[in-house]
This record gives C-alpha cells, sequence and structure tokens, in this order.
C-alpha cells in the first residue's frame, strides 16, 4: 500500500526529471490516485479530532518553512515560468503563475492568519431544548476529504491545504501542469507543518504527476475517499467537473465582474474604484470586466472613466457611445459582453438607469462579483438586494472580492452557486454539522 512516505517520494522523484511533468501509464496514475485517497481518509479522521493547538502548530511551522525555503520555491517556480514563456502564453497568464519574495511572503502571512482564526470545528451552531426533556446541539464538524483541482496558481496550494487543515479536513491537492514544481516545492512546506506537529503527511496529499488521469480518478471520488471536490480555473476546467464529479462540487465558475456607474456617483470616486478594479491585478477572478454607465450621468462621467482606463494601459471596447467618447474605443461584439478577459480589456456600455444595469448584470453576468458606485443610498440598497453574485459591492473595488481580505486568512475559491457555500469558500464553508442529542432515559411513545 502507499503510504505518506512513498507518495511524498513519488512526487519528489517526478518534479526533477524535466520542466515538464513526467506522464504516467493511466493504471499507474490510478491506482496511485487511489492509494492516496485511501490515506487521505485516514488522515481525515486524526484531523477531525486534533486540537487546536496542535493545527495551528503546523501552520506556523510552514509558514516558517515558507520563508525558510523561499529560494527553493523560487527556483521552481522559475522552472514553471520558463515553460510558460517557451509557450508563448499571455502575460495575464504569467501574472497569475509567477512568485517573488512578496508573494510568498503573503502565503506565509495568510498561513499564520488562518493558524490565529477561532477553530471552528466543535463549535455549536444552534442549542435547544424539547418539551421532553432532550437537549439538542448542532455541532460544526470537518467536510472530510476536500479534493482542489486547479490551474495556474500555485497559491492556492498554500490556501487550500492551510484551510483543509484548520477546518479538521485532509485535502487533495491537483494542481495544473503549468504550476507543477510551484505547487510541490510549496506542498513540501506545507508537509514541513504537518511533521513539526506530528500530524499524518497525508493530511495535505497532491496527485504525484500532472497526468489528466488524476483529475479523472478524482471526478471518480478516489474509491469513495473525496466527499467534495473544488475546481478552481477556467470555464472549461469548472465544467468539466459539474458535468463529471461523481461527488458534490463548490463551483467557482468565471469572474465576469460588472461595475455599475449610477447616475449619482462621485466621479473622482468612481475613477479610483474602477482603476482598482481593472487595474492593480487583470488576471484575478475579481477584476473588473464590464463598464456600465448610467445614461443620466453618461456626459459628464463616461469620457473621463473611459479616458483613465485608457491612459492607465486598459483597452477599451464598448457601444456606440463608449465609441463617442473616445476614438481610441473599438467596437464591442456580442460576445464581449460574456467573456471573462483576466487581461487589460474591459467593455463599456451606457445603460438606461438602475433597471437596465441589474437586468444586464442578469443576463450576462456570472453570479460572481458585481459593484455599483453611488452616493444615492437607496440605489445602492437596490442592487445590493436585488443583483443575485455571490459578492456584491457599493463604492469600493471589485477586487476585494478575496477570502484573504474578508478576514477568512485565504480562500479555497469564490463559491458562485447556491447550494451549502457561496462567495469565499474558508473556514466556516469546509464545514457541516451534526446534531447531538442529549437526554436521560427518554422513550419515544
Amino acid at each position: 500500500m502507499l503510504n505518506g512516505a512513498p507518495i511524498v517520494k513519488l512526487v519528489k522523484e517526478t518534479k526533477m526529471t524535466s520542466l515538464r511533468p513526467v506522464a504516467h501509464a493511466s493504471e499507474d496514475v490510478g491506482a496511485a490516485m487511489r492509494a492516496i485517497g485511501a490515506e487521505a481518509r485516514r488522515a481525515a479522521r486524526v484531523l477531525a479530532n486534533a486540537p487546536r493547538a496542535q493545527k495551528d502548530r503546523a501552520l506556523v511551522a510552514a509558514a516558517g518553512s515558507l520563508r525558510g525555503k523561499a529560494a527553493d520555491i523560487l527556483a521552481a517556480n522559475a522552472r514553471d515560468v520558463a515553460a510558460a514563456k517557451a509557450r508563448g502564453v499571455a502575460s495575464a497568464f504569467l501574472d497569475r503563475l509567477m512568485l517573488d519574495e512578496k508573494r510568498i511572503e503573503a502565503m506565509a502571512r495568510g498561513l499564520e492568519e488562518i493558524a490565529a482564526l477561532p477553530d471552528p470545528v466543535g463549535c455549536v451552531l444552534a442549542r435547544f431544548e424539547r418539551p421532553n426533556g432532550l437537549v439538542i446541539e448542532r455541532v460544526a464538524t470537518p467536510l472530510g476529504v476536500v479534493g482542489v483541482i486547479y490551474e495556474s496558481r500555485p497559491n492556492v496550494t498554500a490556501d487550500a491545504g492551510a484551510l483543509c487543515l484548520k477546518s479538521g479536513n485532509a485535502a487533495v491537492l491537483r494542481g495544473g501542469s503549468d504550476s507543477f514544481h510551484s505547487s510541490a516545492a510549496i506542498r513540501a512546506c506545507l508537509v514541513d507543518g504537518l511533521k513539526a506537529a506530528r500530524l499524518p503527511e497525508a493530511a495535505i496529499s497532491a496527485a504525484p504527476s500532472a497526468a489528466r488521469e488524476a483529475v479523472a480518478e478524482m471526478l471518480a471520488g478516489l474509491g469513495g475517499a473525496l466527499d467534495v471536490i473544488v475546481p478552481r480555473g477556467g470555464r472549461s476546467l469548472v465544467e468539466r467537473v459539474q458535468s463529471e464529479a461523481r461527488v458534490p462540487v463548490f463551483a467557482h465558475l468565471e469572474g465576469i465582474v460588472h461595475v455599475y456607474v449610477d447616475r449619482a456617483a462621485d466621479l473622482g470616486k468612481a475613477r479610483a474604484v474602477l482603476i482598482n478594479s481593472k487595474m492593480r491585478r487583470t488576471g484575478v477572478c475579481g477584476a473588473a470586466e464590464k463598464l456600465l454607465v448610467d445614461k443620466a450621468c453618461a456626459s459628464t462621467h463616461l469620457a473621463p472613466l473611459v479616458k483613465a482606463l485608457l491612459d492607465n494601459g486598459c483597452a477599451v471596447r464598448g457601444d456606440a457611445a463608449a465609441m463617442d467618447a473616445d476614438p481610441r474605443v473599438t467596437k464591442a461584439s456580442e460576445e464581449d459582453w460574456r467573456t471573462e478577459y483576466l487581461d487589460a480589456i474591459i467593455a463599456a456600455k451606457v445603460v438606461d438607469g438602475l433597471d437596465a444595469a441589474i437586468e444586464h448584470i442578469e443576463t450576462y453576468g456570472s453570479h460572481h462579483t458585481d459593484c455599483i458606485l453611488t452616493e444615492d443610498h437607496q440605489a445602492a440598497e437596490r442592487f445590493l438586494k436585488e443583483v443575485d453574485s455571490a459578492i456584491v459591492l457599493h463604492n469600493a473595488s471589485t477586487q476585494f472580492a478575496d477570502g484573504g481580505e474578508f478576514g477568512f486568512g485565504g480562500e479555497i475559491g469564490i463559491a458562485t452557486g447556491r447550494m451549502h457555500a457561496r462567495g469565499p469558500v474558508g473556514l466556516e464553508q469546509l464545514c457541516t454539522f451534526k446534531y447531538r442529542v442529549h437526554g436521560d432515559g427518554q422513550t419515544r411513545p
């Protein structure tokens, strides 16, 4: 049987062979993944009953390992980046893939922040007494084994591993081939933390290669070991997971994020929030992709906002009004309203008031994150109430759509579905509950 130590050895041997992860025969990958699932299931039973101090000790030690092994992580990341550049990937993709000392430090701080958060496991969510004297408690419990399938962001390794650990769940990670070496180096630091706290290494496991067969095995449930899957990536990945998974899915669909500039918007505030929403990091799912401007303020607000975007290096595709506002604007197609660019591109349109803005977002949006810029409190309240997105904001950058910014320490992803988890998936969302019933000999008549 493949236990925790051989799995780690296999990852180490695989990741050093070439710039691209080696391929494995499908039967070998399937057997390895099912063995990983079995070990993760055993680890989950340990984690479910681990005291907070032990889990926190693992997280703090892992943060120290990230800092101490920063050079190793950067070297692994350089291999991934070199391979990506050789394939001619887009700059936004490289931004998601690249690590530097600042980003490694942010990962380490994220682990420490998660350690400092209250332990959700065992929290009594409700307590009530029945007329017959039974005392019933609803208590938070871990989900069990969480599978995370993600693409180019190596930092997901740290976020997902840490959040699962703190919430008492075992994690099985499958990062993309593009970030394979980076993710393996980061996971090695998490394993250092587990060892320091005397927790099973299988608590944070990883696919031994980036073979596609590993995804298929996870979608099949790893022989019954997986309790839930979280996909983190583009539409094609999420749609495949949703259509093929035999276990529940926390869906993280694309971020077709809108910024609506209401007639009562302050122009200076709107300009600052819009530029930050779009240009702070164009490759994150919370980056603004569409600009809607109320017809009532288009004569004063549209041209300055479009100019600010263009002057900051953002291409603008727009309707006739946006094209009239600045000759650098190109014509938007119907497809532009449905596209997540993840790049320095935005589509801009004038709409006839709040009702039209809400209707446009409902038609073209992805229920991820949307923002209204206005000084009209009633308009803001309507937008926040009626826009059916996981995150809605008033007068704040859409780039706050992030678990760390919500005080969650990090996130596995932003769930856009409506069942169980919605918005940033943090500690609480990685828990379910059970009922504890206390009696004193009661029987049912």
